[in-house]
Order: C-alpha cells, then structure tokens, then sequence
C-alpha cells in the first residue's frame, strides 16, 4: 500500500469513528430537540445570506460543467435554484413535524405478569450514501439521518463538489448551534475517500447507494456492509381502454417533462389497440412539449411522423425530452413488457377499467405502482416522507422513497422481576402473551 492510500483510508477511518462516537448524543435527544435542529436547517436555507452563497456555490459548479461539456441530463441535476431550496426547506419543515419514530414502541406485549416486551425503534448507527451529483439530495438525505438519528457519511458526485461544502458547511452551522457535534455529518470528497469507506465494515452499518444499475452492483461487490441500491428508473406509463384522452395526455406531458432527467420521468409510453385516441392525444401533447418520440411499426402506422424504436429503445434510461412508444396487445402484453424492460421503480396505468386497474396494481412488480396518476408522484416529498434518502428498487428493509422508518431498526426491550425461561414450556408456567395498548 502506498504511502498516499494509507493516509486516505486513516483519515476516512478517523472520520467513521468520529462519526459514530458522535451518534449517540443525536439518538438520544428527545424527539423535540431533533425537530428544532431541523426547523432551524430550513430556516438557515431560506435566509438570504445563506442562500446567495449557495447559489453562488453552485454557479461555481454550473461553470465548469460548462467547460468540462457536462452532458445536459447530468447539469440539470446539478442546478440549484430558488425553488429548489424552497422545496428543501418545505421538505425539512415537514420532517420535522411528522410523528417521531425514534423510540417510540411499536409492540407492547404481556409475557407473563411482570414481565413485559416492548419492540422499540432505534437507528442503524452510521450512514454512508453516495450519490450522483445533485446537490438538492444534500439537505435531504441529512435531514433524514438527523431526524432518525443516525450519523452520516456522505460522497456526492465531484462535479458538485462546491455546492456540496456550501451545504455541508450550513448543515455544521446548525450543529454547533444545538451544541451537536459537527462529525454526525461528514463528507468525503474523493472517489478513494468512498472506496476506504466500503472496507469499514466494523464502524458503517449501511451503504445508501445511488446511480446507474452497474455502479449499484459495483459497490455491493465491493464492501461487507450491507447496500441499498438506488438504480436508475426505466419507468412506464400504460394506456388501457376506456382511457380518458385528456388525462392520459395530462399525466403523459407531466411524468416525461416536468424533470426529465428524475429517477421518477416516464421512458416508455405504451398503448392498448383499443387506446389509439388516447395515444392521440398523448402524441399531440408531447410533441407539443418538444418530446423527441420514438415509435414502434404500430405506433408509427397510426402517426407515420415518429422516428423509428430501436430495440435498444425499450431499455434505455433517457432522462431527457425522449420517449419511446409500443402498442401492446392487452394487459398482459404490458405486464410482459414491464416485466422484461423495467427497472421495478415505478410503473403507471391510465384507465377507466377498474377491474383492470386492480390487476395492473396487484401484478406489477415495483416499489411503486399507480393508477391515473402521472409516476413523478414517486418522491419522498410528495409521499408526505420530508425527503428521501433515494429509491430503494430492491425488496428487503426499505423499498421505494426510503424516509426515517427505512433508516431505523429495532430493539426488543423486557422488563421483568427476575422470572427465568426455565419456568415455563409444556407442564410448566404459561405464557400470556397479550399485546398492551401503547399509549
């Protein structure tokens, strides 16, 4: 090992153990407490000094995306604005007023009299996320981590790296002010910082992995500490008759252009034969929109104007004015469709077949499956979560806008007066078993 490499992995070492002597004074403050901390966060985000600088920051990273020829879907995800530092600190303000989970007993359960089980939620420990660089998932993922209590390690994309110091730098602020101490958040800042991190397996206790499938896989190939991954979102929205053209073109134009370049953007439109005035519309409307569209023989049979799908089409992640379109012969073709190409995100229906709308719901295989209604609605915000600390597309623990319950764990607490298992069993004393009320 050179002498460069053994000096990065001390330092990140030196700043997980810091981090997590540091967690136990934030997971036992009262639940209060943590929601000033918060409140203040928001607050410190809309104060005009504060939010000059970060713009200031971010322009700084604008400038040499410019120069470098950052791809556009990437600089747009780079791109602090005012109203995404309102959305933040609405977010923070939100958070903080939800019902605290910390320490709070899901389960109260009578064993026996006087001995009594509570099952009580506490949080992992220490946090390592890295994600793609988009500076607005700063705040939010910090925010998260103060309100479930856990210490946090984080590694944005370098391209946001000044935007990320400004807001690390707010966040310290607002810890030293709660007399917290400033390593609950750290940020490493380099890719060998992120690497030292994944052999630390003895003081991290999650990776929060976000960015494209092969770098999830990447990651988990690469550490003991169990991942959550956050990959890309290759999500679809289907048209099955009847289908309201109006609607259908409504939620269309809003899952393709309101953020092109979100996880949570429509990449894929399908349609039942059936649907073709909803397609129609769709059509109309996107093209409006400045959509380049993409169609296959079908589709382009019916609107002979659309660029020809490629097969490589139907697997692609554009984020950006691209959208693909098939017509699938029923609901099970778009089942099949969603099941070979989709990266289990979000997957929407639009229809006023309600049989048919339960059965898209229940046989969808995703963290989020709607039903007339556009799949931007798959966030953390708009779920009522605060933030999110990414999408979870894999099943276990956490799955889709992972909010404080997907960063929390839990305890089993007993409280007895000395009784042992060896008293009880068959021909012995019983069990009561009976579940209290948890007020």
């Amino acid at each position: 090992m050179s002498d460069r490499a053994g000096d990065i992995e001390g330092a990140i070492e030196a700043a997980a153990r810091a981090a997590r002597r540091a967690a136990p004074a934030l997971a036992g403050l009262a639940g209060g407490a943590r929601s000033a901390l918060l409140r203040d966060l928001a607050a410190a985000l809309a104060e005009p000094a504060i939010r000059e600088a970060l713009l200031a920051a971010n322009r700084e990273d604008l400038a040499r995306a410019e120069r470098e020829a950052l791809e556009p879907v990437k600089r747009a995800r780079l791109a602090l604005t005012t109203g995404k530092l309102e959305s933040l600190a609405d977010g923070l303000r939100q958070l903080a007023a939800a019902p605290e989970l910390l320490g709070a007993p899901t389960l109260r359960r009578e064993l026996d009299e006087g001995l009594v089980l509570e099952r009580v939620p506490c949080p992992l420990g220490t946090l390592g996320v890295v994600f793609e660089a988009r500076p607005d998932a700063v705040p939010q993922i910090a925010g998260l981590a103060l309100k479930s209590g856990n210490a946090l390690l984080l590694k944005g994309g370098s391209e946001a790296l000044a935007s990320n110091r400004a807001l690390v730098a707010v966040i310290h602020r607002v810890l030293a002010a709660h007399g917290l101490p400033t390593a609950l958040v750290a940020l490493l800042e380099r890719r060998e910082d992120f690497a030292a991190l994944l052999g630390l397996d003895a003081l991290v206790d999650l990776i929060v992995a976000r960015g494209s499938t092969p770098f999830v896989h990447h990651v988990m190939a690469s550490t003991r500490i169990p991942v959550m991954g956050h990959a890309e979102g290759l999500c679809h929205v289907y048209l099955h008759a009847p289908c309201d053209p109006a609607m259908a073109a409504r939620i269309a134009v809003d899952a393709k252009c309101s953020y092109p370049a979100a996880c949570n953007a429509v990449e894929t439109l399908l349609w039942h034969a059936d649907a073709g005035v909803a397609l129609d519309a769709c059509v109309a409307a996107l093209a409006g929109a400045g959509v380049e569209l993409r169609g296959c023989a079908a589709t382009r049979a019916r609107h002979p104007g659309i660029a020809a799908a490629q097969d490589a089409d139907w697997d692609t992640e554009y984020g950006a004015l691209i959208l693909a379109i098939r017509r699938v012969d029923d609901l099970e073709g778009a089942l099949g469709h969603i099941e070979a190409h989709g990266s289990r995100h979000t997957e929407a229906i639009v229809t006023d077949d309600a049989a048919a709308a339960e059965r898209f719901l229940a046989r969808v295989d995703a963290a989020d499956v709607f039903h007339n209604a556009s799949t931007r609605f798959a966030d953390g915000y708009r779920f009522g979560l605060g933030a999110e600390v990414g999408i979870s597309t894999g099943k276990l623990h956490a799955r889709g806008p992972v909010g404080v319950d997907g960063l929390l764990t839990y305890r089993w607490l007993l409280r007895g007066r000395g009784q042992v298992a060896s008293e009880y069993g068959p021909g012995k004393r019983a069990f009561r078993h009976r579940d209290l009320d948890l007020e």
